[in-house]
Order: structure tokens, then C-alpha cells, then sequence
């Protein structure tokens, strides 16, 4: 359970004309690291990491994506990789920083490796919490690595946030009904280990998808995965990564992909790890947060020392 002295209050920082996203931060004057959330979560999964991060040296800032947590809505309705990256990138401009570590987890993580392709300049080294990658099926099969197999009864909830996505709400028609909905993630799922959550916990959590509003924005991502949803710009995830990558994967978590190993050694050449954390699934900076914590320290002990 997060305790009140760990969690950062954001702060509404203006990223484009008239468009803000709310942010988390501590460390004023270290190291720059961003820290990107994904699905189902906001800037709240990172509650056990801000403080001590930057204890250890970063200058470290959590934001909500555009549509989440506290952050304003899309003003041009697009919800993809690029619309993401150019809130960051002006997210970036606006704490005077030329380029930071950052670190993503599940939408944040393909978020960071568009990033990373698409401003390449911005991106200091990459820090993915999972097994996000990018999509280079031509390349695996040319290795020799087979085709990773559908899990249908895992991933349900694609097809109807993707395809179904106002019936759905429709379907959520009260904040305890949307929450409770959202908190299934946590749990029954198997995205994480039983018990990973308790009450508090999942109360924290899914407080901002109460709002109906906030839960409709969510499955705005996965209308672009379904092709349901038009795009600013293509998606920059089709090519390896160069820069230094630390790759965790959480062990304990249904949602796994196959031949991790082999693939991440094609996707990010410069990569340390893939490095299995055991007693983690998907959720791995709320789960094992002094882990996480610990290998980013670790891993950019060289910028920290600097």
C-alpha cells in the first residue's frame, strides 16, 4: 500500500498551446529520467519509485499520458505513438531538457522505443519494464525464431476496448462498475501474482477511471492496435533499436511472449538484460519496486557519477 509520503502530487505543466499534461516530479537539478506509464495505469503505478530515484541522483518526472489520470484530453482526438511522443518531447522542452533516460512500462515502453526511433536525439538510453519490443516479425523469422501464438482468453479485452469501445462504457455505467473493471487488471487476469494488490492499493490505482471519460480515452490505444482508429503519423516501431537498453521482465505473469531472449537481442543490439524478476508479473515498478529502482541506478551509474 502507498503510504502519503509517497505520493507526489502533480502539477499541470503545459506541453502545447493550451494542452498540459499532469505531472509528477522530484530530484529538481539530477539526472533527467522520464518515467511513462501504460495500460491500465496512470503516473500513480510510479508512487514507489519517484522518491527514491531520485534519492539516487535523477531528476525524475512521472507524467499522465494525454487522456489519463490528470492530464488534459487529446485536443486533436489522436491517441498513438507519435500524438504521445510529441506531449513528451514538449514535456521535455518545457523542464529545459535536451534529453533524458526514459523509462516505459507496457504502452509507456512502446511509447519509448517510438521515441527513441522517432526523436533519437531526445532519448539518453531506454529502460523497458517488460517485454515490449519492437514489431520486426521479418527479422525473427529470419533468425529463425517462430511466430509468437494468440492468446485469445488472455487477450479478450482487446477486441472489445478496440472494436466495442462505446458499448463497453455503456456497459461500465458507474464509477464503482469502472473501476472494478479496471481493477480486474490487478487480479483474476493474471497479469500479476494473487494477492500482488490489496484493497488500498487498487483503490489508489483505479481512482481516475472512475470517470467515464478518462476510461473511453484508455481504449482509444487499442483502437489503434485493432485498426479501429486513425493515426497523426505512422508508428516508428518497425526497426531495432541502438541506444542502451535495460530490459526487466516480470516472470510471473500469463501475458508473456515467447522467445524473449532471442528477440530482444535482434531488437535492441546495445541491450543489458532481458533480466527475469522473479515474484513480479506485469506490474514490476509496483510489485518490486526496489529492484527497479536499484538496476536504474545501476544501469546509468556512469550519468549519475558524472
Amino acid at each position: 500500500m502507498v503510504l502519503p509520503a509517497e505520493v507526489v502530487a502533480p502539477v499541470m505543466v503545459e506541453v502545447g498551446r493550451g494542452h498540459r499534461l499532469a505531472v509528477r516530479r522530484r530530484g529538481d537539478g539530477g539526472v533527467p529520467l522520464l518515467l511513462v506509464h501504460g495500460f491500465p495505469c496512470t503516473s500513480r503505478i510510479w508512487s514507489h519509485n519517484l522518491i527514491p530515484l531520485a534519492e539516487a541522483g535523477f531528476d525524475v518526472v512521472a507524467a499522465d499520458l494525454r487522456g489519463y489520470g490528470d492530464s488534459d484530453f487529446a485536443p486533436d482526438e489522436y491517441y498513438d505513438f507519435n500524438a504521445f511522443n510529441t506531449d513528451l518531447t514538449g514535456l521535455l522542452d518545457a523542464l529545459g531538457w535536451d534529453k533524458a533516460v526514459v523509462a516505459g512500462h507496457d504502452l509507456g515502453a512502446m511509447i519509448a522505443i517510438d521515441m527513441a526511433t522517432r526523436h533519437p536525439d531526445r532519448v539518453e538510453r531506454l529502460v523497458i519494464l517488460d517485454d515490449s519490443m519492437p514489431e520486426l516479425d521479418e527479422a525473427f523469422a529470419a533468425a529463425g525464431i517462430p511466430a509468437g501464438r494468440p492468446k485469445p482468453a488472455v487477450y479478450d479485452y482487446q477486441r472489445r476496448q478496440g472494436l466495442h469501445a462505446e458499448e463497453l462504457v455503456a456497459e461500465l455505467d458507474t464509477p464503482e462498475r469502472r473501476r472494478r473493471y479496471i481493477g480486474e487488471f490487478f487480479g483474476h487476469r493474471m497479469w500479476c501474482p494473487p494477492d500482488a494488490f490489496d484493497a488500498d492499493d487498487l483503490a489508489f490505482l483505479t481512482e481516475p477511471y472512475g470517470d467515464a471519460a478518462r476510461l473511453r480515452a484508455s481504449f482509444a490505444d487499442y483502437e489503434v492496435v485493432m485498426g479501429a482508429r486513425k493515426l497523426s503519423a505512422p508508428e516508428m516501431t518497425d526497426r531495432p533499436v541502438p541506444h542502451r537498453t535495460l530490459v526487466l521482465v516480470g516472470a510471473d505473469q500469463v501475458t508473456l511472449g515467447e522467445h524473449i531472449e532471442e528477440q530482444c537481442a535482434i531488437a535492441f543490439p546495445a541491450a543489458v538484460g532481458p533480466f527475469w524478476v522473479k515474484g513480479a508479473g506485469h506490474f514490476m515498478p509496483w510489485e518490486r519496486p526496489e529492484i527497479v529502482n536499484r538496476a536504474i541506478a545501476s544501469f546509468c551509474g556512469d550519468l549519475l557519477s558524472a
